[in-house]
């Protein structure tokens, strides 16, 4: 007779083991019927894709290499809008005034410098790491703690339902709204905010560029 104080929930179901398939996330066996692909644990939360498995990344050189062509394009091109429009605009506005130069070369300083500190951490931080959980075996793992989570094949760690692998990166991405080549970086949670006020800079400062 099963012991009745014996938790349920810790009880798992004999079917044969042609039907049974190990969870990434707690390592409980899970009895799923024969054809399917996807199924979720009862436990842990966990999502497992008997078929999903790990792409080749042999092919992906190219797009280090297209990023960082974009990247070095894109600096030319800011560093040539500043300086040649200083060269080319500045000597006729200090003729029509010096107060009217200084107040116009302030502001594209205060845009210049603002344009390319904003692109630089835009470019250079980290766009998301997702947050470190406990996975892989039970009891460790608790119940639902890996709810909806999927097992990411390229960093061999679980991947959350708010996190993307980036191929190009090689890295999942919290929050990932997609990767630019302009910046050799993914836009996702820790630097989205950088990627739109860069944006708006480059905006304002293509504005002030028309208005002379």
């Amino acid at each position: 007779m099963v012991d009745s104080n014996l938790n349920k929930e810790h009880l798992v179901t004999v079917v044969s083991e042609d039907h049974e398939t190990p969870c990434w996330g707690c390592g409980l066996r899970l009895p799923h019927p024969p054809n399917a692909p996807v199924f979720k644990c009862g436990w842990c939360g966990a999502i497992t894709d008997k078929y999903e498995s790990k792409c080749d990344h042999k092919n992906y050189w190219w797009r280090h290499v297209r990023d960082r062509c974009f990247v070095c394009v894109l600096i030319g091109f800011i560093l040539f809008v500043i300086c040649g429009g200083v060269w080319a605009v500045y000597p006729v506005i200090f003729s029509i005034s010096f107060f009217c130069g200084i107040f116009h070369l302030t502001i594209t300083g205060i845009l210049s410098i603002t344009t390319v500190l904003l692109f630089t951490l835009t470019a250079l931080r980290s766009a998301g790491t997702p947050p470190l959980i406990e996975w892989g075996g039970y009891p460790a793992v608790g119940k639902k703690q890996l709810e909806n989570y999927t097992f990411c094949h390229y960093c061999s760690k679980p991947k959350s339902p708010r996190t993307h692998h980036c191929r190009t990166c090689g890295i999942c991405v919290l929050d990932m709204d997609h990767h630019c080549p302009f910046i050799g970086n993914c836009v996702g949670a820790a630097n989205h905010q950088h990627f739109i006020a860069f944006l708006i800079s480059v905006l304002v400062s293509t504005m002030m560029l028309l208005l002379h």
